[in-house]
């Protein structure tokens, strides 16, 4: 397929390549990045020309609807515009919208597995959109990822995307509150680790995840809490699982409690480029009230 790829950030540049590698005619446009390995247009608009789908991965709602506007009248007829960003449900289907009235086709498909999904193309996509389309964008998913789930109509992508990193933060937070309390009732991390991670404890953020250096399989823990996933995009996931709550008229105590503890960790605390998992070493440093 011919593609445009708008948007190569450290997850857009990874995944143009990989499907430029799997033999796609892949074209770039980014307003700050130059990657290396990728054919780059002069705009995004001219990246859109003649594709067959644009990709688009970009920072917010507001910004994928400015860059919608631009790239809908260049594409040709039935194109489709599968966007990748994790942005708020009403954009989503706001450029749905504006892409049928334009003769195209359009598919929110955020992603989950980070940088080093999109590197290794073992990113999981959960899309919405028409069905035909997913059809067609399936083969550009395969090399992406290792999964996509077709979740229903336009935006409701993001409304899966949203649903499942607000769980991602709060047992995040429960995970780093646990091993924190362990430490100081003197239980061995290993042996924490051990136990809940074969019982009722078991979850992604400690089997998978583990926030504990040197306990569980290889995480950014190990790695001084280098991203992985940051701060600042948890606290970004959990602000837009409120804005849909409020807008849904949702009871999310537990994901409001989650939003506002990333908010004092990265605006107060100043760790917005830690991992999400750095939480332990706040925990830690704290006592009950303080």
């Amino acid at each position: 397929m011919k593609i445009g790829f708008i948007g190569l950030g450290n997850m857009g540049a990874p995944m143009a390549r990989n499907l430029s590698a799997a033999g796609h005619l892949v074209s770039g446009f980014d307003t700050q990045a130059r990657p290396e390995g990728i054919g780059l247009a002069a705009s995004a608009a001219e990246a859109a020309a003649g594709a067959d789908v644009v990709i688009t991965m970009l920072p917010n709602g507001a910004i994928l609807q400015a860059v919608a506007a631009e790239i809908h009248p260049a594409m040709k007829p039935g194109a489709i515009h599968l966007d990748c960003s994790t942005v708020d449900v009403e954009s989503a289907q706001k450029v749905a919208e504006a892409a049928t009235a334009a003769g195209l086709s359009a598919l929110d498909a955020p992603v989950s597995g980070g940088t080093g999904g999109a590197t290794a193309g073992t990113l999981t996509f959960m899309v919405g959109g028409p069905e035909d389309a997913y059809a067609t964008a399936l083969p550009l998913f395969e090399v992406m990822g290792q999964k996509s789930v077709l979740c229903g109509g336009a935006g409701m992508g993001q409304a899966a995307k949203i649903c499942n990193n607000m769980i991602l933060g709060v047992t995040m937070i429960a995970t780093c509150e646990a091993f924190a309390l362990a430490d100081k009732l003197g239980l061995d991390r290993q042996s924490m680790f051990d136990v809940v991670s074969t019982s009722s404890g078991y979850s992604w953020t400690m089997n998978a995840y583990c926030p504990a250096p040197g306990v569980g399989p290889k995480s950014p823990a190990d790695n001084g809490y280098q991203p992985g996933f940051a701060s600042a995009l948890m606290l970004k996931d959990l602000r837009l699982s409120q804005q849909a709550a409020e807008a849904a008229d949702a009871d999310t105590p537990m994901g409001l409690a989650a939003m506002r503890l990333y908010e004092a960790f990265v605006e107060q605390e100043g760790a917005g480029d830690k991992d999400f998992s750095a939480m332990l070493p706040r925990f830690e440093a704290r006592h009950r009230g303080g």
